[in-house]
């Protein structure tokens, strides 16, 4: 009697230099090329952060689909992209500029509770609308941290590349308290939620 085999999954583009989405989408067991875009990530003015991560995560997907190298256009069968933002007290805080900076994120994360968004879009090769795109959120609830603790963090340069100042994954583990939601979110990458994504379609 013969036997259906599946498909081989699809390769897909993730359009990201961040190390931690690659391995979050390697431990998922997906196979994918990276090709980076740059896009102007900078908040607008009276932009809430629903709107501001709607804006770059699709201006995103616009740069790395127009961009993409023709052999990889031709063996790719989805781009999938992403953009993690900090909410505290309805502000959006993104990457910092400097070590201050970085110091006076934490200050105004510690002893507080902040969301983490990341919103995740899946699209088609072609320019056609995206086949899924989901925002989820994680709520962080940091213990009180010194400004001497917040300096020296800063100094580290560890959460210079990442929103809000920190990275959950390092040495700011000690800082929080709790997590309610997907770890992995805000690592940069909710990890669940990506891959029932990709099984539906066939690209895991």
């Amino acid at each position: 009697m013969p036997t259906s085999i599946p498909p081989p999954p699809g390769v897909i583009v993730l359009g990201s230099a961040s190390p931690r989405r690659r391995e979050i989408l390697e431990s998922l067991g997906a196979s994918f090329v990276v090709h980076v875009a740059a896009i102007d990530e900078a908040v607008h003015p009276g932009e809430d952060p629903d709107g501001y991560l709607t804006r770059v995560v699709r201006a995103k997907l616009v740069a790395v689909r127009a961009g993409l190298p023709a052999d990889v256009r031709g063996r790719a069968k989805a781009i999938l992209v992403a953009d993690t933002s900090v909410i505290v007290g309805g502000a959006i805080l993104g990457k910092p500029a400097d070590a201050d900076e970085a110091c006076a994120m934490i200050e105004r994360l510690a002893g507080r509770t902040h969301e983490v968004h990341t919103r995740f879009t899946l699209a088609g090769i072609a320019a056609e609308s995206p086949i899924h795109e989901e925002t989820v959120v994680t709520r962080v609830t940091m213990r009180s941290i010194t400004h001497a603790r917040a300096l020296a963090y800063a100094a580290s340069g560890e959460g210079m590349d990442k929103a809000g100042g920190y990275a959950v994954q390092g040495r700011a583990a000690a800082f929080v308290r709790r997590i309610e939601g997907s770890y992995a979110n805000v690592v940069g990458l909710p990890a669940c939620e990506v891959a029932v994504a990709l099984e539906a379609r066939g690209l895991r």
